[in-house]
């Protein structure tokens, strides 16, 4: 007898942005130019500091 096929999507994979991206990629480049660190500033009151949930970083 022949199995039911397993449905795989609910799976989840680890994936690494550092493995995906090529490092002679132009968006390397820029993110060795420029410093986003204005941008951190300008987002924080978006963020709550004291409802217990983790922030996920902007950048």
């Amino acid at each position: 007898m022949m199995g039911a096929l397993k449905n795989h999507r609910d799976e989840r994979v680890s994936v690494s942005v550092e493995e995906l991206v090529p490092q002679d990629h132009f968006l390397r480049a820029i993110e060795a130019t420029i410093s986003f660190d204005f941008i951190e500033e300008k987002l924080r009151p978006y963020y709550c500091e004291n409802n217990g949930r983790p922030s996920i970083h902007p950048i």
